[in-house]
Order: C-alpha cells, then sequence, then structure tokens
C-alpha cells in the first residue's frame, strides 16, 4: 500500500488516504454528475464500523423526529446518549487533518465542521421513512457560515434493493434522477451542497426491527466564490408526485424560507 499523505486516525480505512487515492479522488469528484460528489465503499475501518453499526443508538434515543408532508426521519447530535464509538469518531470527523483531506479532494479550501447539531450527528428511519427531494440550508443561520459539503456514512447492514431508500441525485431542474446510491453499510457519500445538488430517498420498506441508518457531518466555509442569499431546505417534488402535493409542497415552501429570512433579518433564528 502506497504511503499515506496524511495523519491517519484510528477510524478510517487507510487506503482513501494514499497519494495516488487520492488523486484518483480528485478527479472522481470534479467529474461527477449530476453535481460533484464521491462514493467510497469500505470507508471506516471494518471493526470500528461493526462496533458503530451494533451500538447504533434506537430512533427513541435521538432527539429530533420528523414526520410531514415532506419527511418523515430521525435525528440526533446528542452524542452523550450514544455509545462511546461515536464521539471518537466525531472527534475524527471534526479534526483538522480530517478537514485537509477533504480540501484535497474536493478542492474546496478551508472546510471546516461546526461544533453543534448541525456539524455531525445520526440519522435514522424507520419502516416507511422518507426524505423529498430537497436542496440543504446554505447558510448556517447561526454562525453566518457557509455549507458546503454533505458527508454521509451509511450503516445498513444486509440491505436490499427492495428496501428503497436509495439516496437519489437530480438534475438541476427536477426533471429527472441521474443517480441512486443504494445506502450499504460502511458506504459514504460526499457531495457538494448548493443551488442545484437536489437529494433524497424515496420510502423505505423494511422488516421489523430494521431501519435506515446514516452519519452525517456538514463542512463550512467562512465564504463561498458566488453571492448568495440565505434559504433554509427548499423541498421540490418529483414530476410524477400528485398535484395535490407539488402545490402543498411549493406553497409550504414558499411561505416557511420568507418566514424564516424575515425572522433572521431580527435576529430571531430558527435550527
Amino acid at each position: 500500500m502506497a504511503q499515506s499523505t496524511f495523519i491517519v486516525s484510528p477510524s478510517f480505512n487507510e487506503e482513501y488516504f494514499s497519494e495516488q487515492k487520492i488523486q484518483e479522488l480528485q478527479n472522481e469528484f470534479q467529474q461527477a454528475k449530476p453535481y460533484k460528489h464521491l462514493v467510497m465503499d469500505n470507508f471506516l475501518k471494518k471493526d470500528f464500523a461493526d462496533i458503530l453499526h451494533d451500538n447504533f443508538p434506537p430512533t427513541e434515543k435521538l432527539a429530533k423526529h420528523y414526520n410531514g408532508i415532506n419527511e418523515n426521519k430521525s435525528e440526533g447530535a446528542n452524542f452523550g446518549d450514544f455509545h462511546p464509538a461515536f464521539a471518537d469518531l466525531r472527534k475524527d470527523l471534526m479534526s483538522k487533518e480530517f478537514a485537509k483531506w477533504v480540501a484535497t479532494i474536493t478542492g474546496i479550501d478551508d472546510v471546516f465542521v461546526t461544533d453543534d447539531n448541525l456539524g455531525c450527528g445520526l440519522h435514522e428511519g424507520k419502516n416507511g421513512s422518507f426524505l423529498d427531494v430537497h436542496i440543504d440550508f446554505n447558510i448556517h443561520a447561526e454562525k453566518n457560515v457557509h455549507r458546503r459539503l454533505n458527508l454521509l456514512i451509511y450503516m445498513n447492514k444486509d440491505w436490499k434493493p427492495e428496501y428503497g431508500g436509495d439516496l437519489e441525485m437530480w438534475n438541476a431542474d427536477m426533471t429527472k434522477c441521474e443517480k441512486k446510491v443504494s445506502p450499504i453499510f460502511n458506504r459514504a457519500v460526499i457531495f457538494e451542497t448548493n443551488e442545484i445538488s437536489f437529494h433524497g430517498y424515496s420510502k423505505i420498506n423494511v422488516p421489523e426491527g430494521m431501519t435506515r441508518k446514516s452519519i452525517y457531518t456538514y463542512f463550512y466555509t467562512q465564504t463561498r466564490p458566488d453571492a448568495v442569499k440565505y434559504h433554509d431546505t427548499i423541498f421540490k417534488p418529483r414530476p410524477d408526485e400528485a398535484l395535490t402535493k407539488k402545490i402543498a409542497t411549493n406553497t409550504k415552501e414558499t411561505l416557511k424560507n420568507f418566514i424564516k429570512r424575515q425572522m433572521r433579518k431580527v435576529g430571531i433564528v430558527f435550527k
């Protein structure tokens, strides 16, 4: 194996930190469609990934639960309630060395992770969970820094195609899903977050006791080259959805973002 260019933490598979692999990742990221992204299997060291899987908390232990017209999932960054391995991973994901690696493979300089629930955490969904297609909020409402990248690490062993739940990557005008990524165990996906990075997952159908699990990390920069105005998450209906849902989604999202922008102007922030 080629020698690593970076100091590799105990969490990560050393393969991804060699000079040769970094060059491959740089090329793949820049050329990926419909927007810049990477899919990396066996991203964490196997023994460590097994510990995370075996100790992934039930949805009841996560702090937030969403059940609305556009999403049905749970989310938590309450690491004090989780197995210590999750805090260990969080520390590594937030390290300056890992940020340097992320910047190197993506070409986005000076990235960092915020020390809050909009930095690292867990996502989980029971049977019926879904997340409609959307672009993410572009500016951290409290810290006023720019969200640039998402990193997702999936924790789903024995995941079958019939369960659904693939990460969908849509084109810029929301007419076509151009790529699907199965959320299989120890697979990581990193992608650029911008005004065209539409993504989500359809409703899952899993056996009793099974859930769709992932670990998230969001990377920020102090500034960005393209001028953008603040917006929250913006959901978009799929082309084949019922007219009633299209109207409800578009109306809700327009109103939500208008209210949040106005509240932000007077210093009131909702995470």
